[in-house]
């Protein structure tokens, strides 16, 4: 079976598996668990943060960073197609009571910073008062560079704004983005975070953890973050053994993922041979452009709706959704490669559409 779902379906291996089942435990809650305060310090150490909160989600963390960052009433400019903003459940506006001011993408995945600045609420009672930036990277698999990131943070350091990275996939974007500045991943990612007030990294995605996300920022706002997890439902007890995963993930996974993402380009390269060699693909399936480990399909929905319970049926497991081009409705079907798909994977699965395609 080849799971192209998510990088959230990875299993733990052997080796994490032996650090969770033999990890020192104590009570996290009172702060007095070894391998979350490890965890939590290397993970600060790493990313140039003074301190780090272990929580069970990145929805939570983001969660947890906005109503630390915000009060009631204040106002958070993020993305329209951002996490925080279309897929966590309306959490900063239903339990933080914080108004989003969602801005439109650009293709690249940025946000154009003149429509931040114009975004920005004046000191005046009829507004909510503008107090957070919030940025996310990767976003759709899409990097935003190393210049634009610092572009922004100067923006918010100028208008005196915190500003928060969504950084689920932010050692994808270090990984993507470290060869060309001449660092290692782990460099870039805590470049990436420079001038940042916090970011929100998740361990459960191509970090290869069951399960967990860390939150970073100042001593100060991680003081104010425990309280907020406390709120939330967040304080754990004995989380080393899901630290320990953590910890194993940050000292071996990172630099893995570059497999993840040369996959994901043999994917959407061979995607794009068999389009042009079969004529059963060619005008049904578009291949977008690759730059990390996800990939999307555009496909007619007359050819989805054969293709996709094909591929199910060989094991071959993704997500689609509809949606309208100009050229009517389309079906945007996501790959993600990640640890447990293997580069045999990806061989068998164009095998399998190259069957569909000979075949139908």
């Amino acid at each position: 079976m080849a799971d192209f779902r998510s990088d959230t379906v990875t299993q733990p291996s052997l080796a994490m598996k032996e650090r969770m089942f033999n990890a020192p435990l104590g009570d996290d809650v009172f702060n007095d668990d070894p391998t979350t305060l490890a965890l939590q310090q290397h993970a600060a150490n790493m990313l140039g943060f003074d301190a780090a909160l272990f929580a069970p989600s990145g929805t939570q963390t983001n969660l947890i960073a906005m109503m630390s960052h915000c009060q009631r009433g204040d106002e958070a400019i993020v993305g329209q197609q951002w996490h925080t903003y279309k897929w966590e459940a309306g959490g900063m506006a239903v339990l933080g009571s914080i108004q989003p001011q969602p801005l439109e993408l650009l293709a690249d995945g940025t946000l154009l910073l003149s429509d931040i600045a114009a975004a920005i609420k004046p000191d005046d009672p009829h507004f909510a008062r503008t107090r957070l930036i919030v940025i996310e990277n990767t976003v759709g698999g899409k990097v935003l560079p190393l210049s634009y990131m610092r572009d922004v943070a100067a923006l918010a350091q100028e208008k005196r704004l915190a500003c928060h990275i969504d950084g689920a996939r932010l050692m994808n974007a270090a990984v993507a983005l470290a060869s060309q500045h001449g660092l290692t991943p782990q460099h870039m990612a805590r470049e990436l975070c420079s001038g940042y007030d916090s970011v929100s990294l998740c361990l459960s995605k191509g970090l290869g953890c069951p399960v967990g996300s860390l939150l970073l920022g100042s001593t100060d706002f991680i003081n104010r973050a425990k309280r907020v997890r406390k709120m939330l439902g967040g304080g754990m007890r004995q989380t080393g053994i899901l630290a320990a995963a953590g910890l194993f993930a940050l000292e071996h996974n990172i630099d893995r993922l570059a497999e993840d993402h040369a996959n994901c380009k043999r994917l959407g390269d061979g995607l794009t041979a068999l389009v042009t060699q079969l004529p059963a693909l060619r005008g049904q399936l578009q291949v977008l452009p690759v730059q990390t480990n996800i990939l999307f399909t555009d496909i007619s929905i007359a050819l989805a709706d054969k293709l996709l319970p094909y591929l199910a049926d060989r094991g071959v497991q993704l997500t689609a959704s509809n949606y309208q081009s100009a050229n009517g409705a389309i079906r945007r079907v996501r790959w993600v490669c990640h640890l447990n798909i293997s580069s045999s994977d990806v061989e068998q699965t164009l095998q399998a559409v190259a069957d569909f395609a000979e075949k139908y």
